[in-house]
């Protein structure tokens, strides 16, 4: 589900929930609960500072709903992986549209490419991984489903 809580950039929903779905099923968690909320520059930067200690806006921020020890292998990588039957709940995404927007000119990306890459971005921590400790395995794991989903 994407909610859009912020009106600084004009966006359409519908394409964005279309991606949500596909970024889901090539990690192998299709049906599994993830609500990303678009949100105001100031916004994210709040909940980045509250959260992360950090000052300022942010283009994307995830919240687990459960502490994985060790993240899923994705399709791609031999995947999906197995768990069990039913609704699972992932997590929270936020997203700041305004700041992805910039991003997005600095990076030689259109809007809609940059929230989607944003969205499997937030996807994978939900899943556990983390670019900031992992070595590098996030970053491989999102390269392969940038390539996977078409993205740049």
């Amino acid at each position: 589900m994407i909610l859009n809580r912020q009106r600084a950039v004009r966006l359409a929903r519908r394409p964005l929930e279309s991606f949500l779905r596909r970024a889901q099923e090539a990690v192998g968690f299709q049906g599994a609960g993830v609500t990303v909320c678009l949100v105001s520059d100031a916004e994210i930067a709040r909940l980045n500072e509250t959260f992360r200690k950090k000052k300022g806006p942010t283009d994307v921020l995830s919240f687990p709903a459960a502490v994985r020890r060790r993240p899923p292998r994705p399709a791609s990588e031999g995947g999906p992986y197995k768990r069990k039957k039913g609704d699972e709940y992932l997590g929270d995404i936020a997203i700041s549209p305004a700041t992805a927007r910039r991003y997005a000119k600095k990076n030689g990306r259109n809007l809609s490419s940059e929230l989607r890459v944003l969205i499997l971005h937030g996807v994978l921590h939900l899943l556990g991984y983390d670019h900031e400790t992992d070595r590098g395995e996030m970053d491989r794991v999102e390269a392969k489903l940038r390539k996977r989903l078409g993205l740049a």
